[in-house]
């Protein structure tokens, strides 16, 4: 069983930037579509981000508007977020999540594990 552990999170002021990682252990994600999804508390958890398994197709939800790239290292097993010009409103749990499709998927109920999140605080 896949296990993935998101680091990179902190607290950052408006307008910097974060790099999250998500590293796999127990298994390898390299024929796995990826993505990256956000909770805040009493919101669902909303979708971000996602790549295909080779990292040639990616597809951002609209809020995202350039700031964000995803990308992925699969000789690494890893996937990560970069997140730019950051606002207080992208504060939230960042979490990544993987598919056993090597496509994209949109909603969190079509991926199948998840790791445990990494907090991102954008306060001054």
């Amino acid at each position: 069983q896949v296990q993935l552990v998101e680091s990179g999170g902190g607290l950052v002021q408006p307008g910097g930037s974060l790099r999250l990682s998500c590293a796999a252990s127990g298994g390898t994600i390299s024929n796995n579509g990826m993505g990256w999804f956000r909770q805040t508390p009493g919101k669902e958890r909303e979708f971000v981000a996602t790549i295909n398994w080779s990292g040639s197709y990616t597809k951002y939800a609209d809020f995202v508007k350039g700031r964000f790239t995803i990308s992925r290292d699969n000789a690494r097993s890893a996937v990560y977020l970069q997140l730019s010009s950051l606002i207080p409103e992208d504060t939230a749990v960042y979490y990544c999540a993987g598919l056993r499709d090597t496509a994209v998927a949109f909603h969190e109920r079509a991926y199948d594990f998840w790791g445990q999140g990494t907090q991102v605080t954008v306060s001054s």
